[in-house]
């Protein structure tokens, strides 16, 4: 079983915006085996006095010591936790400064990676948040109702939903939805109809109470008529237009979830292509950039609406920040930085959204990022 701490978009922006010396990034390929975990463990020790090293080259100051000094005993005493390093996923991101810690458990396969500076180095967990592969199973039948959570790589399972009708019977509280109603004007299949209705609404009434706020695609497994009855009364903006007809009585969780990963896949792959569209139509109306000082400019004055960026590649240098002019280095260090992830946090703060992908699905043969712009930028 896998165990993940998945970041919240509060927790990008705080790592993004966290500014101090010595900014400890690290990640790691790691595994849910626990017979694998002393050698995630050891992993993460070899990490960190590469960690340590940088910080210790930057200077011989006191401050400089003293830093290196809190960043190998929050490190350690990570390290010293037994119970942690049983409990992992596929990835593990750790990001330590003098004043603290953090670590977010992922189920993506990310590259391993140690980096120094004054921010951290938060480009690869924008991947955890970047077509999650999360969802929503609605198992509906006439005899039975369930929601389902689907994750990247967890076992799927039932939510308890309070108010959800155990079935159309309940929901309507007569002995069978094929009777009369109370004001006997209905029977037979025509009654059957109505009552399906009222069961419909009232499942999507549930339902509010444990959607609201959530953009998670919903996968609705159910035959006809139920099926287009409840999309008929729905409430909620992102269920799927493609469904699963599926006996979901005889059907466990773990089998809808995989019939439903298609689905996600395909409505993710269409989510990316609609955004490279995009890109190529605004090319000639001047909203589409993929040179990186260009990117940077408009992301420092809030043109950049979307980001798209290569979680595989990174430049170093830093971003003016009145500017946004660019000034490139070799490699990262206590003053340079992943220039790419300075400009994520800028689009970031500026309320434009941030796509992590592979260099491949970057648009416009993108080499590191590629930006649609909310107006096209004075030359």
């Amino acid at each position: 079983m896998l165990h993940t701490d998945i970041p919240t978009s509060s927790d990008i922006a705080q790592l993004m915006s966290a500014r101090a010396a010595a900014s400890v990034s690290i990640y790691l390929e790691t595994s849910p085996l626990p017979d694998r975990s002393e050698t995630a463990r050891l992993s993460f020790k070899d990490a960190v006095k590469s960690a340590l090293l940088q910080i210790r080259q930057g200077g011989q100051d006191r401050e400089t010591r003293l830093n290196a000094d809190a960043v190998e005993q929050f490190a350690q005493d990570l390290m010293d936790d037994s119970r942690f390093w049983v409990f992992l996923s596929n990835s593990l991101a750790v990001f330590i400064t003098p004043q603290g810690i953090k670590t977010f458990r992922l189920p993506n396969n990310l590259n391993p990676s140690v980096e120094v500076a004054d921010r951290f180095n938060v480009k690869p967990l924008l991947r955890a948040l970047t077509f999650a592969q999360t969802a929503f199973v609605l198992a509906l039948s006439q005899n039975g109702v369930r929601l389902i959570e689907v994750t990247a790589d967890l076992p799927a399972h039932t939510l308890t939903v309070p108010g959800l009708p155990q079935d159309a019977v309940d929901a309507v509280n007569v002995p069978s939805i094929s009777g009369r109603s109370q004001h006997n004007r209905i029977q037979g299949s025509e009654g059957q109809k109505v009552r399906l209705h009222q069961y419909a609404r009232a499942v999507d009434q549930a339902l509010r109470g444990i959607l609201l706020g959530h953009d998670r695609p919903l996968v609705l497994v159910a035959h006809e008529p139920i099926a287009s009855i409840f999309r008929g009364v729905s409430s909620y903006g992102n269920l799927l237009p493609q469904g699963i007809a599926d006996n979901p009585e005889t059907t466990s969780d773990a089998e809808l979830a995989q019939l439903a990963r298609p689905i996600l896949d395909e409505y993710y792959a269409a989510a990316l292509q609609r955004v490279t569209e995009r890109f190529e139509d605004l090319v000639s109306a001047g909203r589409a950039q993929k040179d990186l000082s260009e990117i940077a400019r408009s992301a420092t004055f809030g043109a950049v609406e979307t980001l798209l960026i290569n979680i595989d590649k990174s430049t170093a240098g830093t971003v003016d920040d009145d500017t946004g002019a660019i000034v490139f280095a070799d490699k990262d260090d206590s003053v340079n930085y992943p220039i790419v992830d300075e400009i994520a946090r800028r689009v970031f703060q500026n309320g434009g959204t941030v796509l992590a992908v592979r260099g491949e699905d970057l648009p416009g043969a993108a080499q590191e990022a590629a930006a649609i712009l909310r107006f096209a930028q004075a030359k």
